[in-house]
């Protein structure tokens, strides 16, 4: 049976993805490399009745009040905390959809990890709202993909399709929250959790006779850019 690669579940949507997504891109390029990114969101009335069909139901639950507003308080703190400044969006209509589909583009494209960076800067740097079409047309014309297929990937019968099949990954892999990280048998829950997930992908790595790439000189996590794992309380897991 083939093992399974090392793995990562991120959100659009969640701002503990964001900061996971820093710290992975920033500290540890050779393990960003090396494992496979997969998106995780709260599927529309189309997607999640194509679930529904298949027997999958996501564990998706409302957020408090209260967890929000933690949220809210704990997600500025740690920001400032690495120099970086929150615009918080304000998501009138989410439709997440329309975003982590784009994403499905993209990555055909070759530019998954960069429209990901990109779609980050505008939610939780700029405040622009990426459920909205034409925010994630612009993120297309700045990679210089067309802004067309991206901002209208959510009515693409084909992306829809494996939108949903990403989806059922989830279910599969036991995925109840984001940022979420598997490697073999391990399961790692949280940001606070990726230095155990780093240190376990380089281990393989180092005995494996055939690395997948050369170490770039990257040591260790820097304690700084660590973000503590919330619970499963609403839709996402951890924000």
């Amino acid at each position: 049976m083939a093992v399974k690669p090392p793995r990562w579940y991120f959100s659009l949507r969640s701002p503990y993805s964001w900061l996971a997504f820093l710290e992975l891109t920033q500290n540890a390029p050779d393990v960003a490399d090396a494992i496979e990114w997969r998106p995780y969101w709260e599927p529309d009335e189309v997607s999640a009745r194509l679930l529904a069909e298949a027997g999958i139901q996501l564990p998706y639950v409302p957020m408090s009040k209260e967890k929000h507003l933690y949220i809210l308080q704990d997600v500025k703190r740690l920001a400032a905390e690495r120099g970086l400044s929150v615009a918080w969006p304000v998501d009138t209509e989410p439709h997440w959809d329309v975003s982590h589909l784009a994403y499905l583009v993209a990555k055909d494209a070759g530019r998954g990890v960069d429209f990901i960076g990109a779609v980050y800067r505008a939610r939780w740097e700029q405040g622009l709202d990426i459920s909205d079409r034409a925010t994630i047309a612009a993120i297309g014309e700045e990679l210089g993909l067309d802004p067309e297929a991206l901002a209208h990937a959510a009515d693409d019968p084909e992306m829809r399709r494996r939108g949903v099949e990403a989806l059922r990954a989830v279910d599969r892999d036991g995925v109840f929250g984001v940022p979420f990280f598997i490697h073999r048998h391990d399961k790692f829950w949280g940001s606070d959790r990726l230095p155990g997930f780093i240190a376990s992908v380089r281990a393989r790595a180092a005995a494996s006779p055939v690395p997948s790439r050369p170490e770039p000189g990257v040591e260790s996590v820097r304690p700084g850019l660590l973000v503590p794992a919330g619970d499963a309380g609403h839709a996402g897991g951890c924000g």
